[in-house]
């Protein structure tokens, strides 16, 4: 049975042949109700299933009711457990390649919706593009991705000032993501961030930790796998499709807020990750059934593809079993460790994708150490483990008090003091996003750099290198064991810290660096070094203020000490300057007394 509804619109909107205003310098939050609505009686129970009508600028739509409550006069379905499709190329059909599709599932039967499902499909010879997600609203907070219903597309970067992200990455939610159609993925109860989850340890809902799984797959070119698809599904076989999963994950991020510093106009600042990569763990087994992603069956005729409303089940690690997959499971050939220095990253990538490449080499794809485009081009610092002998712990270094990698063979931190780079953003209309994602974000020409070396194989670093004046040369390297300094420290392991105590060994950390440049400033101060000029680094009043403005402070009276040490032409106050700083006890440092 159909059903047809002349729905009724402003004088001025129908002289424009527009259902609603548009236009606005707004951004768009609610898809656009349908004009010249018509419906469908699909089960034959005597109330409609579908209404259909078109859009602004005559785009066609339909909506599926899902959950059988859509009545004649509705001008948009509704969002516990209804379907949108969009004919994006007006060619009639309103699942195909090209068109886009929402669909919302209530799982708890609570009338709100669970789960977000988008297939955001490309034409059926296109070799990239496209998007499927599945996102669930963890937390209960109603909100779910971010689509521009202008122009029917996932806009999943788009933000509030800084870093406050439209999309759902605040609190505690779970996405699901893959930039393809479905139609070339062969198991759709598989994904390629497979999750990305995000976690509000204290209820503030704000993320304090996020972790992204990848299971990398084989990403077959279309070229090699006959060309375009079929136009009938039917005949698709797995081997025409380009998109097969390893079902197994390749590379996992841990990316942690240490200070909990997030809040209202800063919403994201992690601090740190952990990267394993290079290796295995297989999840076959993390299977979740759902009841509420089968969609209306009478209505599977509309999709091209309608493995998607045929779901069952998602195969993925959750909030609660990832942890323990990661160290007990996961068979990691590296592991990447990276430290905001300068605190100016906010979202996950920016502290999480610093490369052991040359760290005087800058630029996108250049082969230095913000080689991958997402990477701050400066302020970061980086250590590498490449057979993850240390398998993720960390230490606290006796010789800077900072948060180290056990097992890294070496690391290295382009100096950003003043966060003058930030994370290779520019401050534009557009919501601070990266110009051309990198090609063209702010490079510095002078930097200075830091280099660490664990010259013992003993999992330690202890050997420093540094290039101060940016001239990529090295004018001075201090070795602990040169020096008769011990490089060992206990070793802190990550897999019983969890979120908690790192937490806490961030702020060991910061209370360990801060309590030694107050010292510094004493010992300063018997040499004839006046600490004042530094006062701006001698005044802290958070964590995060400790950790930054105590090493800076520590590091300028060290290097005060050792030039009035070498006016006096004194070996003897350079070498105990030289045993305190890096031991960390100031007391070492007798003369002057």
């Amino acid at each position: 049975m159909v059903w047809v509804c002349l729905c009724v619109v402003s004088a001025e909107a129908a002289r424009h042949g527009k259902h609603e205003p548009e236009g606005r310098q707004m951004s768009t939050f609610r898809p656009p109700l349908v004009r010249d609505a018509s419906y469908i009686d699909l089960d034959g129970d005597g109330d409609p299933d579908v209404l259909r009508g078109t859009v602004h600028d005559g785009i066609p739509v339909q909506w599926i009711d899902d959950d059988d409550d859509m009545k004649v006069g509705d001008l948009i379905g509704d969002r516990d457990s209804d379907c949108l499709m969009v004919d994006r190329n007006r060619d009639g059909n309103y699942g195909h390649w090209e068109d886009f599709i929402v669909d919302h599932a209530d799982e708890d039967g609570d009338g709100m919706a669970d789960v977000e499902i988008i297939a955001d499909n490309v034409g059926l010879d296109a070799k990239k593009g496209g998007h499927y997600m599945i996102m669930m609203d963890d937390d209960k907070d109603g909100v779910f991705s971010y689509i521009d219903w202008e122009l029917f597309h996932p806009e999943c970067w788009q933000h509030d000032g800084m870093d406050d992200f439209m999309i759902d990455y605040n609190g505690t939610s779970t996405l699901l993501k893959v930039h393809q159609p479905t139609f070339n993925i062969t198991d759709l109860r598989y994904n390629w961030e497979n999750p990305f989850l995000f976690y509000d340890q204290d209820d503030d809902s704000y993320t304090e930790m996020a972790i992204r799984f990848q299971d990398v797959g084989c990403y077959t070119d279309r070229s090699t796998v006959k060309g375009r698809l079929p136009e009938d599904f039917a005949t698709v076989s797995p081997e025409m499709q380009p998109v097969h999963w390893d079902k197994s994950m390749s590379y996992v991020a841990m990316t942690f807020d240490l200070d909990n510093d997030s809040g209202p106009g800063n919403a994201f600042d992690f601090d740190m990750t952990i990267n394993f990569n290079e290796g295995t763990m297989d999840y076959q087994d993390q299977r979740h059934g759902f009841k509420s992603l089968r969609g209306l069956p009478e209505a599977d005729g509309f999709f091209y593809d309608p493995r998607l409303r045929r779901l069952t089940e998602l195969i993925y690690p959750d909030h609660e079993t990832s942890w323990e997959l990661i160290f007990q499971r996961g068979k990691w050939g590296n592991c990447w460790f990276v430290f905001d220095e300068d605190d100016d990253c906010d979202r996950w990538e920016r502290v999480e994708l610093l490369s052991p490449l040359d760290p005087f080499v800058v630029g996108k794809g250049k082969g230095g150490l913000d080689d991958n485009y997402q990477a701050d081009t400066a302020g970061d610092r980086g250590e590498w483990d490449a057979d993850n002998s240390g398998k993720g712990r960390l230490y606290l270094g006796g010789f800077d008090g900072r948060i180290h990698l056990y097992g890294a063979e070496w690391g290295a931190w382009r100096l950003d003091q003043v966060g003058y780079y930030y994370q290779g953003f520019c401050r534009t209309r557009d919501r601070f996003r990266p110009r051309a994602y990198g090609n063209e974000k702010m490079m510095p020409e002078k930097f200075g750099t830091v280099k660490y070396t664990d010259t013992n194989g003993n999992g330690f670093l202890d050997q420093l290198e540094y290039d101060l004046d940016g001239d990529g040369e090295y004018e001075m390297t201090h070795s602990l064991l040169q020096l008769g300094i011990d490089d060992v420290c206990a070793v802190e392991d990550t897999r019983a810290l969890h979120y908690e105590g790192l937490q806490r060994l961030n702020e060991r950390s910061a209370e360990t660096i801060w309590k030694r440049a107050g010292a510094a400033a004493e010992k300063a101060q018997q040499l004839g070094i006046d600490p004042s000029w530094y006062g701006y680094y001698r005044q802290a009043g958070s964590t995060q203020e400790k950790y930054n403005r105590g090493f800076w402070l520590n590091l300028y009276l060290f290097l005060d000490m050792l030039e009035v040490a070498d006016a006096r032409g004194d070996a003897g106050l350079r070498d105990q300057v030289l045993k305190g700083y890096y031991s960390g006890d100031w007391s070492r440092v007798t003369a002057g007394e």
